[in-house]
């Protein structure tokens, strides 16, 4: 078999030609971060316009007070993984993502706990519970949350209170309709609604060993109890008056007890 070195050597020669061509592209094209300087810094919060604590204000502060925030940088001083280690910092950042592009932008991309509920505990703890079930601290900004008070440890407000507030969370009605929760001495939920002069007892929460079935269980204690409190609505207090009674226990299946209001 004839060996053809002529074809040979131009298939090397073409070769070596794109691949010279490739990095001289890439050479000519390739900013140079030692004469760039960042000229824009795009932060982007996820989930900024609800019930978020952090705004883009608070990010700038941030990187600033940490002497790391790249606008007017030079760009090769820009250092992406110190700006995320920065931003992951914060009690209420989920995720931070830091990146360069070739125009001398940085752009930003955070994404944030998401608190369900404010905890105001009778000891004085004062706290949010995310919607992972974790503790984050007191913030400065406020939030249209409900408001939980009254006997609550954090065991108790991460295992039990932390799904009462999904499943009211879950459901339209029940997030506009409920106001503020109240944990009673022996653990019984009281509940205080948006329309009305008074309060609602739940009774105790259901509890299980296994997290998920106990999720499942405290959205259905509450989908029954907050059901026969609206048909009450409908059928009693539409009649007898908003105002007639100053509590309502709902706490056994086959009877609601009323409390009326005294004049």
């Amino acid at each position: 078999m004839k060996i053809n070195f002529k074809k040979i050597t131009t298939i090397l020669l073409d070769l070596a030609l794109a691949v010279y061509l490739v990095f001289a592209f890439t050479a000519f094209n390739k900013p140079n971060e030692e004469a760039m300087k960042c000229e824009k810094v795009t932060i982007n919060i996820a989930d900024e316009s609800t019930n978020g604590f952090i705004s883009t204000d608070e990010i700038v502060h941030r990187l600033k007070a940490n002497k790391v925030y790249p606008h007017k940088k030079t760009m090769s001083l820009v250092d992406t993984r110190r700006i995320e280690e920065v931003l992951k910092q914060s009690p209420f950042v989920k995720t931070a993502e830091c990146y360069k592009t070739i125009n001398g932008k940085v752009s930003i991309t955070i994404s944030q706990l998401t608190p369900i509920i404010r905890i105001k505990a009778s000891s004085g703890d004062d706290y949010y519970i995310d919607n992972k079930d974790c503790v984050m601290p007191n913030s400065s900004y406020t939030s249209d949350l409900i408001i939980c008070t009254g006997n609550i440890t954090r065991s108790f407000a991460t295992g039990f209170i932390s799904p009462l507030a999904a499943a009211i969370m879950d459901n339209d009605m029940w997030r506009n309709q409920i106001e503020q929760i109240n944990v009673l001495a022996d653990r019984s939920i009281e509940i205080v609604p948006r329309i009305g002069d008074h309060v609602v007892c739940l009774g105790q929460l259901p509890s299980n060993s296994n997290k998920e079935k106990q999720r499942m269980l405290i959205k259905d204690f509450l989908d029954k109890k907050m059901k026969r409190l609206m048909l009450f609505y409908k059928y009693g207090l539409s009649k007898a008056g908003w105002n007639k009674y100053s509590y309502i226990n709902l706490e056994f299946d086959n009877q609601i007890i009323c409390k009326r209001r005294h004049k």
